[in-house]
């Protein structure tokens, strides 16, 4: 658990009609006074109950990550459905709901975050605040923060843990049935070669963001004909980056598919070290490297990003590619460390294996993702379809 400070966010949303025009509020609280020391709101136009509610508890975690990234953070919600279905308990069945958890996921790391459900009594400031996005909403106007309110510290019986009760196990996942249904499928290509590639020089998110070479668009080619022939790609997800959109949008123009782009998929930054090769990093920076093969915590030299940074980057954009397109088969393209992170997430397996997964240019991984969480490697640098 986190060793920053802890805070209490309540939240709440509401529709007048739901749907309706509505509107979110969202408290931030000290864990140890109960102080108010934030406040959230918005009107979002016509929505449902259910969405005003999930966009009130996006607000509030992202007020507290503005305080503290390091929180702890308890949410207090009068949404049984958004409690259970953030604590895991129960499936997001609803396409409206699926992304909106998430992104909700993507503001802290679940570790930091836990889930309560309160009474609608005690959720009273965020749905005052709620009712007064809506309001503004109907005069034509967003809602803007009173400087002047404090709300007064609530007593710690106000804020204490309740016990939530215990959910079936049908909608808890504990007795899953024998058919677990149909898989959610990552076909993880990693791009094409650059000009880079063959001499296995670091290029990450850093650098300078090179196109594919002639061998890596005539890979990118050969990998869309390969998937055109297996007919089963219903979706592609690419990271941001040139070479990455140009080999994902090789084989969309084969499929006739689009392409969505995904923040969490581009490569690591290799700061000081992007361009060189190993044995140039070895010369130039021995200790920084050293310490980088060591442990998953350290940076690249100049490096804004460890393994440890990348793993929950990489496993926030696993979890939204996975509750956007469940059920289905995805195309990911994206790049080596990124891919052999969410084979090593899949296989459960320590830090280290990274360093022990061969991946080439233009290579094919898969994993399938099963409703009880559990995940299984399919298939592991396939380049076949390059020969």
């Amino acid at each position: 658990m986190s060793g920053g400070r802890r805070f209490i966010v309540e939240a709440d949303g509401g529709s007048r009609g739901n749907p309706g025009p509505a509107g979110y509020g969202a408290v931030v609280r000290d864990g140890d006074t109960g102080q108010i020391i934030a406040e959230a709101a918005e009107f979002i136009g016509h929505a449902t109950n259910n969405v005003a509610e999930y966009k009130g508890l996006i607000a509030g975690l992202r007020a507290a990550h503005a305080l503290d990234p390091d929180a702890r953070v308890d949410v207090r919600m009068d949404s049984k459905l958004v409690v259970e279905q953030m604590s895991g308990r129960w499936k997001i069945k609803h396409p409206d709901m699926q992304p909106l958890a998430a992104e909700a996921r993507t503001v802290l790391p679940r570790s930091q975050v836990s889930y309560t459900w309160i009474p609608r009594e005690r959720n009273k400031d965020a749905d005052k605040l709620a009712n007064e996005a809506m309001d503004a909403g109907k005069a034509g106007r967003q809602w803007e923060p009173k400087a002047e309110r404090v709300a007064a510290p609530v007593a710690p019986a106000a804020v204490a843990d309740e016990p939530l009760p215990a959910p079936s196990a049908a909608k808890a996942g504990w007795a899953a049935p024998a058919d677990l249904g149909t898989p959610t499928t990552f076909v993880l290509l990693r791009h094409g070669e650059t000009p880079l590639t063959p001499e296995k020089r670091f290029s990450g998110s850093g650098g300078s963001d090179p196109e594919l070479s002639e061998k890596g668009l005539w890979q990118a080619a050969r990998a869309a004909e390969s998937l055109a022939a297996r007919g089963s790609i219903q979706a592609i997800v690419s990271s941001p980056m040139r070479r990455t959109r140009q080999t994902a949008e090789a084989v969309a123009q084969r499929l006739g598919l689009e392409v969505r782009i995904e923040e969490g998929l581009r490569e690591l930054d290799f700061g000081d070290w992007e361009g060189l090769t190993f044995a140039e990093v070895q010369e130039c920076h021995p200790e920084d490297l050293a310490a980088w093969l060591g442990s998953a915590k350290a940076k690249p030299t100049g490096g804004s990003e460890s393994f440890t940074t990348l793993t929950h980057r990489a496993g926030v954009a696993r979890d939204k590619i996975l509750a956007r397109y469940s059920g289905k088969t995805v195309l990911v393209v994206s790049h080596v460390s990124p891919i052999k992170t969410l084979v090593r997430l899949a296989l459960g397996a320590p830090p280290d294996s990274l360093y022990r997964m061969e991946l080439s240019a233009a290579s094919f991984c898969a994993v399938q993702y099963y409703s009880d969480g559990n995940a299984s490697l399919r298939l592991l640098n396939d380049t076949s379809h390059l020969r």
